[in-house]
């Protein structure tokens, strides 16, 4: 297979009309294939992601979406599919634009957010620490997920899945080097984040990390299945990040959580491979349409503006 080499992330990729993450070699692509984790992964990431002062307020004082955030998630959802399964050459359309989005992602926090982090604190879209939080927090909730409504990976696998994630951080420019190199070193990295003194929930944080991951508006064709959404997302969560949101989660919770991880598992078993893998766009653009027509009806829906 010819090979080109890509300037931006500095490796060897796929020339012709395959892409960065082929399908049936990349263990990276196999996990994002599985609509359970594509339709979960990206709440689950924006949830946590929200505990780092610096990501969450750069994001949030220089996004066009604030009073649309679910269009925006859905958006951001369909770009990223761009990444996994298109060709290079649509990945490429994705990055460049996103390149040009965050080129003016910098600045300083307004006001103090925690003790880490007072007022006047500098952010960037092109800081190494901020990009490899966002990639974090994308690699955990997609791998918990797989993990828990797929199979478990073995070993060799999970150094596969991190590798290319570490090759998907570079695509959007992070340095490889200011990242852990192998698996377990970015599990011990991630457990020192979560356990950091510097995680802190601004009050707009707080409100939008909690919305992201229970108030995604859906038909209400679909509220059973919301609360079934609702009960694994909230088992998903590691317990700090629950303490810090201050979300209960008892005995029940877990129970309940348990069978709907192991009924899904079991129809993943039975049901038809086109119903359980493939690509999620049609569920993004429903949830942006629904979004879409609660706000021009007047209906309650998250906005960063209340």
């Amino acid at each position: 297979m010819a090979v080109g080499i890509d300037r931006q992330a500095g490796g060897a990729t796929p020339a012709g009309g395959e892409g960065y993450f082929p399908k049936g070699r990349s263990v990276l692509r196999e996990v994002h294939e599985q609509k359970a984790v594509g339709l979960l992964y990206g709440q689950r990431a924006l949830c946590i992601g929200a505990l780092k002062p610096l990501n969450y307020v750069g994001t949030s004082l220089h996004t066009r979406g604030r009073n649309a955030p679910f269009q925006r998630l859905s958006r951001t959802g369909l770009m990223f599919e761009t990444v996994f399964f298109g060709s290079c050459a649509r990945a490429d359309q994705v990055l460049n634009a996103v390149r040009r989005m965050h080129e003016g992602v910098e600045g300083r926090l307004p006001q103090d957010a925690g003790h880490a982090y007072p007022a006047g604190t500098p952010y960037s879209a092109a800081d190494p620490e901020m990009m490899l939080w966002t990639v974090a927090v994308i690699a955990d909730s997609a791998q918990w997920f797989y993990e828990h409504l797929v199979r478990a990976l073995r070993q060799e696998e999970k150094e596969t899945l991190w590798q290319e994630y570490l090759r998907f951080g570079e695509l959007f420019g992070m340095p490889r080097d200011s990242a852990p190199a192998t698996y377990a070193e970015f599990r011990a990295w991630y457990e020192r984040q979560l356990a950091g003194e510097d995680l802190h929930l601004t009050e707009e944080a707080l409100y939008m990390g909690r919305a992201s991951a229970f108030e995604i508006p859906m038909p209400t064709t679909r509220r059973p299945a919301k609360w079934v959404h609702d009960i694994v997302m909230l088992g998903s969560l590691p317990p700090r990040v629950r303490d810090l949101y201050g979300l209960r989660y008892g005995a029940r919770d877990a129970a309940i959580c348990g069978w709907a991880l192991a009924a899904w598992r079991g129809a993943g078993r039975l049901l038809p491979s086109p119903l359980m893998q493939g690509s999620c766009a049609r569920e993004f653009r429903m949830v942006a349409a629904t979004e879409r027509r609660r706000i021009e009806l007047g209906l309650p829906t998250p906005q960063l503006e209340r």
